[in-house]
């Protein structure tokens, strides 16, 4: 009779939501694997056999807290609306997560720049990687709101798309210390402005 593995008696899914929030409400240092094990309802063995370590596992949890949360918005705003609301759509969201957030958790890939990838080669690509992605993202919204003129063409599409990537992180750091609105609605609201082709249209 042929080896068969046997089926994992677990939701994959399920363990890595658990794991996500583990790592992102206490970072990775500071989370041990038994705490690992316990938020994710399954034995420390089931983990390193299922994940390998904790180095390991931190870095397919980071994987599906980008797929879940940056990859999911960009898919449902990009293309739904027109280039400068898409904008105006996925930092309304941004603002909203950021201001609900009472334990202050953050995002936990800005969290991942900030505690890993400074020194963790295989974060900061990863980190960089995904930021890359929304730099690229912000990118075509806003060429393609210059094609239209609905976003004004002051800036090359690619300084604007970088701004906003600044001013994303930023939001997401300042959160964390000031969840104030009047602070993070008002850092916004000038770059907002800025692209807007109306504001300097005739």
């Amino acid at each position: 009779m042929d080896w068969m593995p046997r089926p994992r008696e677990f939701d994959e899914a399920a363990v890595l939501d658990a794991a996500v929030l583990c790592f992102w409400n206490r970072g990775y240092e500071a989370t041990s694997v038994r705490e690992l094990a316990d938020s994710m309802g399954i034995t420390g063995a089931s983990l390193y056999n299922a994940f390998g370590d904790k180095h390991s596992l931190y870095g397919q949890a980071l994987a599906h807290y980008v797929s879940r949360s940056v990859d999911d918005r960009v898919r449902r705003f990009e293309g739904t609306q027109s280039p400068l609301q898409s904008i105006k759509a996925f930092f309304d969201e941004i603002v909203h997560r950021s201001l609900s957030d009472k334990d202050r958790k953050g995002c936990m890939l800005v969290n991942s720049a900030l505690e890993m990838a400074p020194h963790d080669p295989e974060f900061q690509r990863v980190v960089a990687g995904v930021l890359v992605k929304l730099e690229a993202y912000f990118g075509r919204c806003v060429a393609a709101g210059q094609q239209t003129g609905e976003i004004s063409s002051a800036q090359p599409a690619e300084d604007f798309a970088r701004l906003l990537l600044a001013v994303l992180l930023g939001i997401r750091v300042l959160a964390r210390a000031r969840p104030e609105p009047a602070l993070l609605e008002g850092l916004l609201r000038p770059v907002l402005a800025s692209l807007d082709g109306r504001t300097f249209a005739g």
